[in-house]
């Protein structure tokens, strides 16, 4: 059964596995794709920051470095860690916007320097950041225009390169002409 939400991953191995799904294993996307040998090849003009998720689906090997194996970071360069907390946290941003927000003002700050640090580095035109969790995601994002870094999950930004820009539109017509199951199998 293979996952991308570490959240999920959490329901799913702590709620009777092995009754639902007999004979099985769980596993993260990224992970599996690792296992499979998907590397991305070279990008350029790119360079990306990883935020490792307070609910981290990879269970069987730190995310940096498998963030860094998916990405090839032999061939485009490495993926640096981006720190603190982006504020979303599930519910928290909703329910205690205060409390949030001050957790953004760090985040963004964070996630400025370490564009910036990339951008003087590697003199890369574009900086990315990138993220295996839905909420942080959306948590993310809310950056994206103030400090000139977009926000992505690993697995999007691995389909835009190896499968092109129109994956996304392709996979839903073929899901909606044949069903899911043939989309995936």
């Amino acid at each position: 059964v293979v996952v991308s939400c570490g959240t999920c991953y959490d329901q799913l191995a702590g709620y009777e596995f092995e009754k639902i799904f007999p004979g099985c294993r769980i596993v993260d996307i990224h992970e599996f794709l690792m296992e499979k040998g998907v590397r991305l090849s070279e990008v350029t003009g790119v360079r990306y920051m990883y935020h490792d998720p307070c609910h981290s689906p990879m269970k069987q090997h730190q995310p940096l470095k498998v963030v860094n194996t998916l990405m090839n970071s032999d061939l485009n360069g490495k993926v640096e860690k981006n720190d603190r907390c982006c504020g979303e946290s599930g519910t928290l941003a909703v329910t205690r916007p205060d409390i949030s927000t001050q957790v953004r003002f760090r985040k963004e700050e964070e996630m400025r320097k370490g564009a910036q640090a990339l951008r003087e580095a590697a003199s890369a035109s574009e900086v990315k950041i990138l993220t295996a969790c839905p909420s942080c995601l959306q948590g993310l994002s809310r950056y994206s225009e103030d400090v000139s870094v977009e926000a992505d999950y690993i697995v999007v930004e691995i389909a835009r390169h190896v499968l092109g820009d129109e994956w996304l539109s392709r996979y839903v017509t073929d899901a909606n002409r044949g069903g899911i199951e043939r989309v995936l199998v």
